[in-house]
């Protein structure tokens, strides 16, 4: 059953019936209410919303594009996603004088001149920079300040957030620390747009031995196991030389600012896909993905599409397919540079069945 578009449309309604009218960076003004909770069983089904159709490549775009620490829209624009553009020309309009090329004329620039998209294309120290090059001052080894026979103990490094999670993953998988943050004081002066999505958790647990046998079964293998005292038991040995999953990994992620009419449908899509992604690199079982929402808000000129939304029944949520090979997302948890062999052809929606487009206003 999909609960997941339920959950959906009752916050719009929530928001429509209790939301307070307030004002926005943007100047278009919101109905608003704080903090609620959304959260979805990827044993369901991939989270990609059916009561209006969203552009899957575009997600999968995105998310690509912040794994791999870019913060330039041209490999977005390049890949024909197009959610980051308002906010890239609007930047672009503080720095030029006179004469400004349009967004269209903007963009076409972006795709087809390197020098210009390397100069207005940036978007400053985003959710890539943070997630992948989070800028860090810490303490020399002792030997290297000897090296460079001086007496100034601190430098600059790069923590590399993703790097780290996956290796926590799988060294300690019960920490309580596996985090990923793009919220950086130090660096908000410097993004177009401060993360609207600032952080993210993920949690894993065992999988029982039932839970084990059906991965298993999944696999096209059938576990040699036996019930003693009503309980399964499984050999271990078994299970490791068939590489079948014994935990499953759930994922949090957090909204400061939370565009639930357009935003919210493709966060939920991208961290699920997140989840898909560090699930397959860790030989996990996707369980759990919820959302933690802030200002929460419907924007005043979505209203419309919003009503419209709200009058239609959801499909079945689609199965997602991995194109890449388990051993290819072994090789990738052990080296990250392998991201750039993934593409928004990787990742197929099977059965994607869902009501028609709805236009609305996205307020830059």
């Amino acid at each position: 059953m999909n609960t997941l578009d339920k959950q959906y449309t009752d916050l719009l309604q929530d928001i429509l019936d209790n939301g307070i009218t307030k004002q926005d960076r943007t100047g278009t003004g919101t109905l608003s209410v704080f903090g609620r909770t959304i959260r979805h069983n990827m044993k369901t089904g991939f989270p990609l919303l059916t009561t209006k159709k969203l552009y899957f490549k575009g997600i999968v775009t995105e998310l690509l594009w912040f794994l791999r620490g870019d913060t330039n829209i041209k490999f977005l624009v390049d890949n024909d996603c197009h959610i980051w553009d308002g906010d890239c020309y609007k930047n672009y309009l503080k720095w030029v004088g006179k004469d400004p090329l349009t967004i269209e004329e903007f963009i076409d620039k972006i795709k087809t001149d390197s020098d210009f998209a390397g100069v207005y294309g940036d978007l400053g120290k985003i959710y890539g920079a943070q997630w992948r090059g989070w800028k860090h001052m810490g303490p020399k080894p002792q030997q290297e300040m000897l090296d460079e026979n001086t007496n100034w103990p601190w430098k600059t490094t790069e923590i590399d957030q993703i790097a780290n999670l996956i290796n926590d993953l799988k060294t300690n998988p019960d920490s309580r620390r596996l985090l990923v943050s793009a919220w950086n004081p130090a660096d908000l002066d410097s993004c177009v747009l401060p993360p609207c999505h600032y952080g993210f958790q993920v949690y894993t647990r065992e999988l029982s031995n039932e839970e084990i046998s059906f991965e298993a079964n999944k696999r096209g293998f059938n576990l040699k196991g036996m019930i003693i005292g009503g309980k399964l038991l499984i050999n271990p040995k078994e299970v490791k030389e068939k590489n079948i999953p014994t935990r499953a990994i759930s994922l949090m992620f957090n909204m400061r600012s939370c565009d639930v009419p357009l935003g919210l449908p493709f966060n939920i899509a991208s961290y699920g896909l997140l989840l898909e992604i560090i699930g397959k690199m860790v030989n996990m079982v996707p369980d759990d993905l919820s959302g933690n929402l802030g200002d929460t808000h419907i924007y005043q000129n979505q209203t419309n599409g919003v009503k419209e939304q709200l009058t239609r029944n959801p499909f079945t949520l689609p199965k997602l397919k991995h194109m890449k090979t388990d051993e290819f997302y072994k090789s990738l948890s052990e080296d990250l540079s392998l991201l750039s062999h993934l593409d928004n052809t990787d990742f197929v929606v099977e059965n994607y069945q869902s009501h028609p487009t709805i236009k609305m206003p996205l307020s830059n």
